[in-house]
């Protein structure tokens, strides 16, 4: 049989298969809890089968050509608090729901950490969200800068484009992000690797706040970021969309147009975003040399979504350049910089401002192509998502040779997640699955940080939720298995890897095989305590193997101001975390609590390295930047977050603000010097007034005005031993924004204007996490390092159409 008659026969057999299930349908009315007015324009979506619908002029929405099963509705409008609904359908089902006006969000439904798409208050594991209306009135530099407002995260800085996430005081390799639930790999092991995801693509984010092995495997103990893109535009709509930023300090400008549809259960979406910055600039520094950033990105989404699930391809390329800031000066305290002969000059006025970049400089290249399928089966689901991704990481440090890379990492990555949902029974439901990745790094330049290698992680999990009234029960197991091999290198008399090594060889990498293992699991339960009020509890146990820089890196990292040297002796981390998790919400107070304890064994870290005498050791005679090596203890993080918000009666439309999270991170049984964990961040209390207006008029339906306090803690605690770290002093930043949709037509969000600043008081402060605090002293004034952003102005504008 030819393989046309083959492919014709399977999609008859696969389409009468498809025919023989009944088809349901799901229908509704939205109202106003308190007016009971109808609401036009709500949206109801279902996550799992990326299907939804839009309430008409009447309220009224309908979701057509389902199939027999459970189902989680998740209903979304302006100003108000989202609804999910549970619907088991078994025949034609009609409802009638009521919306409050509210802005907080403690009736969302989440897909991360979870197998199925599950309502927040009733899923056990503490997670944390930052939806569309909150990314967009951030005046954020870049992706994981926009999440700064979000108790417990932190972000470790290299100037305004590189940040990376920190979650209760862990980052790198302990924080799993998930592109649209991919997960993504981009060389995330370094101080100055951002993370390779376009921030106008994303239009929500979930957080979990604890070990995320269980569903992610190896690397995910401090938690998950997933970045989700907008929802699927309801059958028969198209929606297209036309945004553009600008920022006052650094000359920012953005720009990023979409368009989506959705015919007859065929979907797109597509994307093409840009940016580009010149240097940023403080109270004390001034403009910053070479701290601008170009960046250009691509989105494209196609898929079908029909009553037996929904296949989508997936392909999206990232790529920017920004520049490395070294902190160089001269007598007089001004930037310096080597031309192109090789000779350090001042920078004048003209290095200082436009958009030129220069060099050391990188250039980071990430593609990736996904294919996520679902579909729904007789006594179940089956989900399968597959994903390839290709990382290319160039630094051109040469002044001579600008255009000549030095360090090239070219890392290929494929990763899997395969599980099985049985059909929800009794309110149980179960998944199974495996999950992976298989990775491949080679170097291609004449520099060398970390040697070639590749990996493979395998990992099978069962997972179980039980809801029993006001309580819901969880527990998950999984066992994961990870090889590395990391392969020999060896430079010759200059510098040149050599396949036949002689005295005068340098053995740069060792050969190196290893093999890690891992049990992660999780318990606990969410209770629904009162009407108003719920409780969770959740203990979890996670899995890290080390990877492949903590185990071998040797040579100079550029722009973290250290040379990196490995260690293979480093065993896996293992999590042990304990969460409890208080919500309050009612008519006009919310209230969250959410302390933690972590327990991590064969916690990993950097400390700088002395010779007998207790000076520093520079191995590059070239480069004076001193050496760290990886060392291990036993680490014990505890703190949590608070959020309180208060919009009293009558005034419903204030907002009291308030926020403070702290972690306390330490090791066992070490002397004062060695007592913390490195680089740990600072307390930090956010406090605000926010006012918050709908329907002003017609042509306004909303409006918003708030100002904000953050105050960061002075940061003591430092790993003070053969001068890791220091301190760092506290300080206060002021920020405010205003902003409003208008309305015009049929039309409900035509256009957005949003106005914000960041640094009002244009404060000169360093956080403690900033990498550009450890860059040479101003010979002229005496202060470390350099400086982070000051006084910032944002307007963006969103023209929907």
């Amino acid at each position: 049989m030819s393989l046309r008659k083959i492919v014709t026969t399977y999609i008859i057999i696969l389409f009468s298969t498809v025919s023989a299930f009944a088809q349901f349908k799901i229908s509704g009315v939205v109202r106003d809890f308190t007016t009971k007015e109808t609401l036009p324009g709500v949206t109801v979506y279902i996550s799992d089968i990326k299907r939804g619908a839009v309430t008409g002029i009447n309220g009224d929405f309908q979701i057509t050509n389902l199939r027999r099963g459970s189902y989680l509705l998740e209903l979304t409008y302006t100003g108000y608090q989202s609804m999910p609904v549970r619907v088991d359908l078994e025949k034609d089902t009609s409802l009638m729901v009521s919306l409050k006006t509210s802005v907080t969000e403690l009736g969302e439904v989440v897909v991360t950490g979870v197998t199925r798409a599950t309502e927040l208050k009733r899923n056990p594991v503490i997670i944390a969200t930052i939806g569309s209306r909150e990314l967009r009135q951030s005046a954020s530099t870049n992706l994981i800068d926009a999440l700064k407002e979000v108790p417990g995260v932190s972000q470790i800085t290299t100037g305004p484009d590189i940040s990376k996430p920190v979650i209760r005081g862990l980052g790198y390799n302990r924080v799993i992000t998930l592109n649209n639930g991919i997960r993504q790999e981009g060389q995330q092991w370094g101080d100055e690797h951002g993370i390779e995801i376009d921030q106008y693509a994303v239009d929500r984010a979930e957080i979990i706040k604890g070990p995320g092995s269980l569903l992610y495997g190896s690397d995910g103990i401090a938690g998950v970021l997933n970045f989700l893109p907008p929802k699927t535009p309801p059958d028969g709509k198209i929606q297209s969309e036309a945004t553009t930023n600008y920022q006052s300090n650094n000359h920012q400008l953005g720009y990023s147009v979409y368009n989506a549809g959705n015919k007859n259960g065929f979907q797109w979406a597509g994307r093409y975003s840009g940016k580009f910055a010149g240097n940023y600039k403080n109270k004390y520094d001034g403009r910053v040399l070479n701290s601008g950033y170009r960046e250009y990105d691509g989105n494209l989404s196609l898929g079908l979504s029909k009553n037996w699930g929904h296949t989508f391809l997936e392909i999206s390329s990232f790529n920017t350049v920004p520049g490395i800031i070294e902190g160089n000066r001269d007598s007089t305290g001004k930037f310096t910089y080597l031309n192109h002969e090789g000779i350090e000059q001042t920078a004048t006025a003209d290095n200082l401002n436009g958009y030129h970049i220069g060099v050391p400089y990188q250039r980071v290249n990430h593609s990736m192509v996904a294919s996520r399928n679902f579909f729904i089966l007789k006594k179940g689901t089956l989900t399968a998502d597959i994903g390839f991704q290709n990382n290319r990481r160039r630094e051109f440090e040469d002044a001579m040779h600008p255009d000549h890379a030095g360090l090239y990492l070219s890392s290929s990555t494929l990763t899997y997640n395969i599980r099985y949902n049985f059909d929800r029974v009794n309110n149980l439901e179960s998944t199974a699955g495996v999950s992976g990745m298989y990775q491949l790094n080679k170097n291609k330049g004449n520099e060398f940080l970390i040697p070639d290698y590749h990996l493979f992680d395998i990992g099978a999990f069962l997972f179980t939720q039980k809801t029993i009234k006001k309580t819901t029960l969880a527990a998950g197991i999984r066992f994961d298995s990870r090889s590395l091999n990391a392969s020999e290198l060896y430079l010759n008399a200059d510098e040149e890897p050599t396949a036949h090594p002689d005295t005068s060889s340098e053995l740069k990498f060792a050969h190196l095989y290893k093999n890690y293992f891992g049990l992660s699991g999780s318990i606990g339960l969410s209770v629904q305590t009162s009407k108003v009020s719920s409780l969770k509890v959740n203990l979890s146990n996670g899995f890290r193997a080390p990877g492949i820089a903590e185990l071998s890196s040797n040579g100079k990292h550029e722009g973290t101001f250290r040379y990196e040297k490995g260690n293979p002796d480093l065993k896996s981390e293992f999590s042990h975390q304990i969460d409890v998790a208080y919500h309050i919400n009612t008519e006009h107070l919310t209230l969250m609590i959410s302390p933690f304890i972590n327990f991590i064994n064969h916690f990993s870290y950097l400390e700088k390295m002395k010779d007998d005498n207790g000076n520093d050791i520079f191995p590059d005679a070239q480069d004076s930047v001193p050496a760290f090596i990886y060392k291990s203890g036993n680490a014990t993080l505890a703190g949590g977050e608070i959020y309180l918000d208060i919009h009293p009666h009558p005034l419903d439309w204030l907002h009291i603000e308030n926020m403070f999270s702290y972690v306390n991170a330490t090791q066992q049984h070490r002397s004062d010097s060695t007592k913390y964990l490195p680089y740990n961040p600072a307390p930090h209390y956010r406090g605000g007034l926010k006012a918050q207006f709908k329907e002003i008029n017609k042509i306004v339906p909303d409006f918003y005005i708030s100002f904000n306090v953050d105050y960061f803690f002075a940061q003591n605690n430092i790993y003070s031993a053969y001068h890791t770290e220091t301190p760092t002093p506290g300080y206060t930043l002021l920020s405010a924004g205003i902003g409003a949709t208008f309305k015009t037509g049929r039309k409900n969000n035509l256009l957005n204007v949003f106005v914000s600043g960041d640094n009002l008081a244009n404060i000169a402060y360093r956080n403690h996490l900033s990498r550009l605090k450890y860059a040479e002293a101003n010979p002229a004034t005496g202060r470390e390092g350099v400086f982070d952003m000051g006084r910032n102005i944002s307007l963006k504008v969103i023209y929907s159409f």
